[in-house]
């Protein structure tokens, strides 16, 4: 689905991404783990089309040049891109994100459908769809965000860090949830700080460290792999 040859991410003198290669089948939850800094939410920007690459190629079904296209056309070929810090619309309700995530579709019965599929999903939102963004905690934040852009119908959702400064008992309930989208039939590319939790619901994992694929694998592989395992898992 999603095959990224040879990537370099350049901020001005800073060399981000140095010849990246990935690749995301359909139907997997593909994960990308590392440091901070090393280059992941890079990746995912590069991907939707919010930075440029300064080389190499994104191809989105072996067909799409992701790398030439603005950010709403990527949008619209149904790719949805859930940011690090949930990026809510603070002043909107939770009904306007929500139909802010739809706001490249038409068809009305099924977006009234799909907004009734966010809230089993999600009940916490149906509960509070008339409130402002501003007033959630960052876990009904991260709900909203996901939701958000589930509403969009991606073929492919890219997560950038969606556990980030959230209490155990939701980063929980969050994995379970990317799991249950994930077999609902969205493929999805996660970027995540939890290596432990990320390898644990993920089919193959990468490594990334300074900009660079270091290790590539099936996540239980990567899970078990003595390296990965002290320096990205905290373990000795």
């Amino acid at each position: 689905m999603l095959s990224i040859e040879n990537l370099s991410v350049h901020y001005g003198a800073i060399h981000a991404l140095k010849g990246v290669t990935l690749r995301v089948r359909d139907g997997e939850i593909v994960t990308l783990v590392g440091a901070n800094g090393a280059g992941k939410s890079s990746l995912l920007r590069a991907v939707s089309g919010l930075i440029r690459p300064s080389e190499g190629a994104i191809l989105f079904q072996n067909a799409q040049a992701l790398h030439r296209l603005p950010p709403h056309e990527i949008a619209a070929l149904g790719i949805a891109h859930v940011p690090e810090g949930r990026a809510v619309f603070a002043n909107l309700t939770v009904d306007e994100n929500l139909m802010a995530g739809a706001y490249l579709r038409h068809d009305r019965a099924e977006i009234a459908t799909d907004l009734d599929g966010v809230f089993r999903i999600f009940p916490r939102l149906r509960e509070r769809r008339r409130q402002s963004a501003a007033t959630l905690s960052g876990g009904e934040q991260q709900m909203l965000a996901i939701s958000r852009a589930l509403m969009g119908r991606p073929r492919l959702l890219l997560l950038d860090e969606p556990s980030l400064g959230l209490a155990p008992i939701i980063v929980q309930s969050i994995f379970k949830t990317i799991r249950r989208i994930n077999a609902q039939g969205a493929t999805i590319l996660l970027v995540e700080q939890n290596a432990h939790m990320a390898l644990q619901i993920a089919s193959r994992g990468y490594v990334i460290q300074t900009g660079q694929i270091v290790m590539e694998g099936v996540a239980a592989e990567l899970l078990a792999n003595e390296r990965v395992r002290q320096f990205y898992l905290g373990e000795t």
